[in-house]
């Protein structure tokens, strides 16, 4: 078998639709705000800052809570450049990251979204979304529990947001469901003011004799027609570190599936590179970051796969995902460790 393959033996399964659910859990918060609501509430001010790294123009800190906490650990990004070709949402430009919870004192909280309002560079808000699975409770109410999923890349795409859930596959929302929650709701959501509630997953579904994919990190191509979302494994020493590709139906904004209702990748390649955290693609070319622990700058990589040329000290101790914006020609990023957390854009034409 080659470096690039068909891949029969790996594909995903839409589950089912949780809309019963969702509607119960609105119904007893009191109707649906959508993602205007969330950015006509925005709570928290990040600060523009020099970013480190040799490629890096542009970037942000959170303020100083989010900065310094032990239990919120930044992982996937995307845009509103992902999600239409007129890259902005109501006329704003948005960045929406994700972040898992550690377990600190004996307890996690889960998965979180930030969606964060970059119109004005220099006065930077955003606002914390705790992701949740809504269900019915004994009394026939509309509950939630926190979202576990690692969140290591995310997706924008149309009316959705896919979220990365390794070997589970990934999650997805509709951003129309975004909730508030009001103080007398009598639920367990960690004092979060807006929740966003799963409507199905892609679970990940492995023939006998193959490997099972990892959906560490996820990101768009919007260079080709139809779309493509593409999907990566993180992986160390021996660790497959494969990169995927599927189709995105354009009518539904959702993956295209087959008769039998399973989506299968286009191909898988197996020369993705050690320790990746995220990649993008870009008109045929690759972008991927890589990490070197907690006290060295990452790498960048560009190029095709088995053909990647290695950039230095290019970027922030501990990054993560990437992800593209367009019309400015540049790729975005965001780092993890507490005290070094940045979200930070890199032209893409020094990359060559």
């Amino acid at each position: 078998m080659g470096p690039v393959h068909d891949p029969p033996g790996v594909h995903l399964v839409r589950g089912a639709e949780r809309s019963d659910e969702v509607d119960a859990l609105a119904t007893r918060l009191g109707g649906r705000v959508g993602l205007d609501g969330v950015l006509a509430d925005l709570n928290r001010v990040a600060e523009p800052v020099r970013v480190p790294g040799l490629a890096v123009h542009a970037g942000f800190r959170w303020q100083h809570d989010d900065q310094t906490t032990r239990r919120w650990w930044p992982q996937g990004i995307t845009t509103s450049a992902d999600a239409g070709p007129d890259e902005t949402f109501a006329g704003r430009r948005v960045v929406m990251t994700s972040a898992y919870s550690q377990r600190v004192d004996g307890v996690s909280w889960g998965s979180r979204i930030s969606v964060v309002d970059v119109t004005d560079p220099q006065a930077i808000r955003y606002r914390h979304v705790l992701l949740v699975e809504p269900y019915v409770d004994g009394d026939g109410r509309g509950a939630a529990r926190a979202l576990h999923v690692h969140a290591g890349g995310i997706v924008w795409h149309g009316e959705h947001l896919h979220v990365a859930g390794t070997r589970r596959g990934f999650c997805t929302f509709r951003l129309a469901d975004l909730l508030r929650v009001p103080d007398d709701a009598g639920l367990d959501v960690a004092g979060y003011r807006y929740v966003l509630p799963l409507r199905f997953g892609y679970d990940a579904v492995t023939a006998d004799g193959h490997e099972q994919l990892r959906y560490s990190f996820l990101s768009l191509d919007r260079s080709t027609t139809p779309h493509e979302l593409v999907a990566g494994e993180y992986g160390r020493d021996a660790m497959t570190t494969r990169l995927a590709r599927y189709e995105i139906d354009p009518e539904t904004d959702l993956l295209r599936a087959e008769e039998d209702g399973s989506a299968r990748p286009l191909l898988i390649d197996e020369r993705g590179i050690g320790h990746m955290q995220g990649a993008v693609v870009v008109g045929g070319r690759w972008y991927l970051t890589t990490s070197a622990g907690r006290y060295r700058l990452g790498s960048v990589w560009s190029g095709t796969p088995g053909a990647l040329r290695r950039h230095r000290f290019a970027i922030p101790v501990g990054p993560e995902d990437i992800t593209y914006w367009p019309s400015t020609d540049e790729l975005w990023s965001l780092s993890e460790y507490p005290g070094h957390r940045y979200v930070f854009a890199m032209r893409r034409a020094w990359f060559g």
